[in-house]
């Protein structure tokens, strides 16, 4: 299958990365927004076109589908525009910043009947398949979530620490992750949710911190904590809470309650989150089927963000000068 990658960032080169493991998919073009980083990383990856246009990428013969990995202002618009072209989606997370173009894309995917699929990695890393798999499989029932996203993102860089145009947002980007994990793994819809954030940052203008607890309608819940301003140790640790056993995953690593290592390196044919994601994207195309984590079922993930975000931003909190 002959595809497009929009995005020559930090991610996009990830993307890029993963898809040398995926058989028979052929990147014939990358479309980027920097022409100096566009052209080196087509290089690196030995991408035989490159142009600054999408359009011009969709347009390249044989494209069937594209995987955008560019800045998240830029990808509801985007996404409409692959899904204008015929060529099926893949979006990394968020599909939309905001709730109008979340709606917007999902009625855009259910009348075109392409498959489109958004980057929820957290469905797909191996400490959470072992939990998804033990619950579907009746073995755990999950009563409580507690996860704590935690960076340190004071100045406007991406992963691997370069300058960014746009800036990252602990809701629409780094809860969404968990908010849909926990739907995800209950098996439920979020029927309740609370939050409150700390001040905003006068020069990024986005909200440092955030705390956000969810229920669903059986009485599972989630405890969700989020910085900006924790300086160490990086990234997201989740904890279940389950009616046989506690569990905590950190990246690929998961213990039991006890401290006890979890080997889930067996779980799936990779540990790499990304690939798996790809590879169920490609699956769900050539099977005519909804893929894991398609823009429809994402959709309810986005309107609770949109409850949030009027939440947070009614309490009236004022920069932090």
């Amino acid at each position: 299958m002959k595809i497009v990658v929009a995005g020559e960032g930090a991610f996009g080169r990830k993307h890029l990365e993963a898809l040398r493991n995926v058989e028979n998919i052929e990147v014939v073009s990358l479309a980027g927004g920097v022409e100096s980083a566009t052209q080196d990383v087509a290089r690196d990856f030995d991408i035989p076109h490159w142009s600054l246009d999408l359009a011009e990428c969709l347009n390249q013969p044989g494209v069937e589908a594209a995987i955008l990995v560019t800045p998240t202002p830029l990808h509801a618009a985007q996404a409409m525009q692959v899904l204008d072209a015929g060529k099926h989606l893949f979006v990394e997370i968020p599909m939309a910043d905001n709730i109008e173009d979340s709606r917007a894309l999902a009625a855009k995917v259910e009348a075109t009947g392409l498959t489109a699929m958004v980057g929820h990695v957290r469905r797909f890393n191996p400490p959470h398949q072992w939990v998804h798999n033990k619950v579907v499989g009746g073995e755990l029932s999950i009563q409580q979530m507690d996860i704590q996203t935690f960076f340190f993102r004071r100045t406007n860089v991406n992963a691997l620490g370069e300058p960014r145009s746009w800036t990252d947002h602990l809701l629409w980007h780094h809860a969404a992750h968990s908010i849909d994990l926990f739907k995800y793994q209950t098996g439920e819809e979020i029927t309740e949710v609370y939050a409150v954030a700390g001040p905003v940052n006068p020069n990024l203008g986005i909200y440092m911190d955030m705390g956000i607890v969810m229920r669903t309608g059986s009485g599972k819940i989630c405890n969700l904590s989020l910085s900006f301003n924790n300086d160490g140790p990086l990234g997201t640790e989740f904890r279940y809470i389950c009616d046989n056993g506690t569990y905590t995953a950190f990246y690929d690593d998961m213990k039991s309650g006890k401290g006890e290592v979890i080997d889930v390196s067996g779980i799936d044919v990779s540990t790499n989150g990304i690939e798996l994601m790809q590879r169920e994207f490609f699956s769900a195309i050539k099977e005519g089927r909804e893929p894991n984590g398609s823009v429809a079922q994402i959709l309810s993930t986005m309107e609770v963000m949109e409850k949030i975000q009027q939440m947070v931003d009614s309490s009236g909190m004022k920069c932090n000068e």
